[in-house]
């Protein structure tokens, strides 16, 4: 059975993991080791999503410090690195529906702004390291999400038209990227939305688990 995407393309963070919880405890260890207070692990969410350097820089700024972000950075990565495995999870449905495409014969991707590095460890970790052809990190290209020039990347790389491919994400970065590239989206309801309103968004699907993407609920057993 034919799947109406030549090819799909996820967001990471809040999409196919959920990594809130080892995020926050990163930026909170390096928020103490340079003299400021932690914060609430929902504030945090409210940050997630355009890369690792302006979460730090969010962090500086509600804090009112005038900080060196080029000084915080590689502290801030070291406790990333420390915590990226503490204890993320796949979110439910996700194996079956990375499953279920790629017995479909559709390519997967990942469009993730975390630093590329960090990607595959995750990836592996969880138990999903062998779905994906492609793994493009917010560090791979001079841009990053919310431009669309990483989906466009994505989209030439497999020699496909950004039409035919399909996004998967959470968040008003994801939602931005998809709408410079051309690229129809399809969104989640459970993840680190900042911003986005998932009622008026023009996405052709916002779904609560993977498992309704598009041309898979054919797939799945009827009750």
């Amino acid at each position: 059975m034919s799947h109406p995407y030549s090819l799909v393309v996820f967001d990471l963070d809040g999409t196919l993991v959920d990594s809130a919880a080892d995020i926050a405890e990163a930026l909170n260890r390096t928020l103490e080791d340079i003299g400021l207070v932690r914060v609430a692990e929902a504030t945090v969410l409210g940050w997630i999503g355009d890369g690792v350097r302006r979460l730090v820089e969010q962090a500086v700024q509600a804090a009112g410090r005038d900080i060196d972000l080029a000084e915080v950075m590689p502290t801030f990565m070291v406790h990333y690195r420390e915590c990226l495995l503490r204890s993320p999870r796949l979110y439910d449905g996700v194996g079956e529906a990375l499953a279920l495409l790629r017995a479909r014969g559709v390519p997967l991707a990942i469009c993730t702004n975390k630093p590329a590095a960090l990607v595959p460890p995750l990836l592996q970790h969880l138990g999903i390291g062998d779905a994906f052809s492609l793994v493009l990190g917010g560090d791979s290209l001079p841009q990053r999400k919310p431009s669309g020039e990483p989906l466009r990347h994505i989209a030439a790389h497999f020699g496909l038209a950004v039409g035919a491919c399909l996004m998967v994400g959470d968040s008003l970065t994801d939602y931005r990227a998809a709408e410079d590239a051309g690229m129809p989206i399809a969104l989640v309801r459970y993840g680190y939305p900042r911003g986005l309103d998932l009622d008026t968004a023009q996405a052709v699907a916002v779904i609560d688990d993977l498992r309704d993407l598009p041309g898979l609920a054919a797939d799945l057993p009827t009750a």
